[in-house]
């Protein structure tokens, strides 16, 4: 049974935009939950051996796995069309609630504004996770496109 607001074409747009936030929002939680499992392991395992840098630039990969695993799910379980607005859409949703989670525990936990943070980043390592960001936001598009032949 429908209500009278799904039938609408503005209701099927309010869909389509509950669908994109709630797939955001479950990529956004699936990336920071497999990223804290990271960083718990970089910080208490791999970075007492090799060192805080080379454990953090090691572990970049295993993020970005985990993103396109979390992609590839959230596409699946919400069966995302294959179009590119609705896919950057949820990529743009996660990256969203990922700066604005990001920028709360810097400024919770360390007293640092955000201009602060950027400015105590080595250069090197430092520009790697805005890298990920990217990454984090065009995941959704890329893990569902079929290449044509």
């Amino acid at each position: 049974m429908t209500s009278e607001l799904d039938k609408t074409p503005g209701g099927e747009k309010l869909h389509g935009l509950v669908q994109v936030l709630k797939a955001g929002a479950i990529y956004f939680l699936v990336a920071v939950g497999a990223e804290f499992v990271l960083e718990v392991i970089r910080l208490q395992v791999v970075a007492l051996h090799i060192g805080e840098k080379l454990a953090e630039i090691l572990e970049i990969p295993n993020v970005l796995l985990a993103t396109m695993i979390g992609a590839r799910w959230v596409v699946d379980r919400f069966t995302l069309p294959p179009l590119p607005g609705i896919r950057l859409g949820v990529g743009l949703v996660a990256l969203c609630l990922m700066l604005i989670s990001e920028w709360t525990v810097t400024q919770a936990l360390q007293s640092l504004s955000v201009e602060g943070y950027v400015t105590s980043q080595d250069a090197a390592v430092g520009t790697i996770p805005i890298g990920a960001l990217g990454v984090l936001t065009v995941m959704p598009f890329l893990v569902g496109y079929r290449w044509e032949r």
